[in-house]
């Protein structure tokens, strides 16, 4: 019989045993999970794309993620999709554009093409001439922490040609847009 008690012992040692690696497994995952919800909530922010100035490569209505720390500890380049707010400080709406000019370049539209410092920019893709280059026509210096954006539907889009947006300031900017999250139909990365 003492053998028996002993082996029943033994079982219910090992049951509490299991049940106690279980929890901690379970309360392990829950953490991560946390901490990793906690994390992407910090460093990334959704966006819902308000107009149709980024068409064909964002659509009105699409819900974009942003990189909000990537411009912290690096530097905004050329090409980049940046998440602003407008001039208007924090209430003011946050738009979406791709950075053309960078601090200290002149940026001039001529003819329906880019000049960046007096050279034509030419582009990784495929745009439509700009047939109104609003105040860039007869170029625009940029301070050191400004930036001079287009939207990608070249001649319907409000950007840095137009006085009410002008050169967008390092401070206006959220973060660096990088993938679209719905419709899930055109779910992916952004360039």
């Amino acid at each position: 019989m003492a053998k028996s008690n002993q082996q029943s012992e033994l079982k219910r040692r090992l049951r509490r045993e299991r049940r106690r690696k279980t929890v901690t497994t379970i309360l392990e995952v829950l953490l991560v999970i946390f901490l990793s919800a906690a994390t992407a909530f910090l460093f990334f922010s959704s966006v819902m794309v308000q107009e149709n100035s980024m068409s064909p490569t964002l659509m009105a209505g699409d819900r974009v993620y942003v990189n909000r720390i990537g411009y912290a500890i690096g530097s905004v380049h050329r090409g980049d999709l940046i998440a602003y707010r407008g001039s208007g400080g924090t209430d003011s709406g946050i738009h979406v554009k791709r950075v053309i000019g960078l601090p200290g370049e002149t940026v001039q539209i001529r003819d329906g093409l880019i000049l960046i410092n007096g050279k034509t920019y030419i582009e990784n893709r495929e745009f439509p001439n700009i047939t109104k280059p609003g105040i860039a026509e007869d170029g625009i210096r940029l301070g050191s922490e400004e930036y001079f954006v287009l939207g990608d539907n070249r001649n319907n889009s409000e950007d840095s040609r137009f006085a009410d947006v002008g050169n967008i300031s390092k401070g206006q900017i959220y973060g660096k847009v990088w993938f679209i999250g719905q419709p899930f139909s055109r779910t992916g990365f952004v360039g």
